[in-house]
């Protein structure tokens, strides 16, 4: 069972959304930092997790899977400067695999696709099923409204 409510934070934060039985952020709800960091979607617990967007200050955005308050699975996230990968990600980083798109639109030569640790290309190889999971999660999480 969960409710409806809003609160404001000591530190500057608010959460708007549905609270469990324990006081915890559960279920669909809108959070905003006191850095200006904002995340709309799902929560767990108290936790970031199952589909939502998180968008940062610098004007970068995560739109995909969450879990334990993380990136964790698959999704787009797009810097500041226009760069983005689409794929998977694991504990809050890309980790899987995935495409690396420029901001000018291009992959690169070759074409920056395959398994990424980190922020590095390991394995070059065509991931496109996992790329279209990354875009329809992204699609997912963009179509939640409280």
């Amino acid at each position: 069972m969960t409710t409806r409510a809003s609160y404001k934070y000591g530190e500057g934060e608010e959460y708007h959304g549905e609270w469990n039985v324990h006081g915890k952020r559960h279920g669909l709800g809108h959070l905003t930092l006191a850095n200006g960091t904002k995340y709309t979607g799902r929560f767990e617990n108290g936790f970031c997790s199952g589909h939502g967007v998180m968008s940062f200050a610098d004007g970068s955005r995560y739109e995909g899977e969450f879990a334990g308050g993380r990136f964790s699975g698959v999704g787009v996230f797009t810097r500041c400067d226009g760069m983005k990968f689409e794929g998977e990600f694991r504990d809050g980083k890309v980790n899987g695999l995935g495409l690396l798109t420029f901001a000018d639109g291009t992959h690169g030569l070759p074409r920056n696709e395959g398994y990424f640790q980190g922020n590095e290309l390991k394995e070059r190889r065509q991931c496109n099923e996992v790329i279209r999971k990354a875009r329809n999660s992204a699609t997912v999480a963009r179509s939640q409204h409280l």
